[in-house]
């Protein structure tokens, strides 16, 4: 397996997201991983993200935070099922007001976590060693 750094990554536009997002494809947590601070406007998720930036077969702990947070929204997602599992699919940025708009994490099974922003301000970072993994996300038609 490939030796690669832990990704730290930081996004201030929708182009940076789209890094992001890619990094982020096939990662996994569940819904009891995601912490919304209202005050500090500040939402924070727990990962287990697929390094594949490494050629696959590892996955490595990694952290989101998304800052400046105006408000949460999910649809699809059992908000009480703390174990359940979600599968990112990718995050995107919509415009809406002028540097703000809408983050939206899109999950497998049709499920996705919306957060409206003041602006983009987007950290990924590795947090853990990476671990091997037997199982490399499939991907259906």
């Amino acid at each position: 397996m490939a030796k690669t750094a832990p990704l730290r990554l930081l996004a201030q536009d929708a182009d940076d997201l789209a890094v992001i997002s890619a990094a982020m494809q096939d990662a996994v947590a569940k819904v009891g991983d995601i912490a919304y601070e209202a005050k500090a406007r500040r939402l924070t998720i727990g990962f287990n993200r697929y390094r594949w930036e490494a050629g696959g077969g590892q996955r490595v702990r990694s952290g989101l935070q998304l800052g400046g947070v105006l408000k949460v929204q999910t649809r699809k997602i059992r908000r009480g099922a703390r174990d359940a599992i979600l599968e990112v699919l990718a995050l995107t940025f919509e415009p809406g007001d002028a540097p703000g708009g809408m983050v939206t994490i899109s999950c497998s099974g049709g499920g996705d976590l919306r957060a409206a922003v003041e602006c983009v301000d987007a950290v990924l970072a590795d947090l853990s060693e990476p671990w091997p993994t037997p199982r490399e996300p499939v991907h259906g038609d």
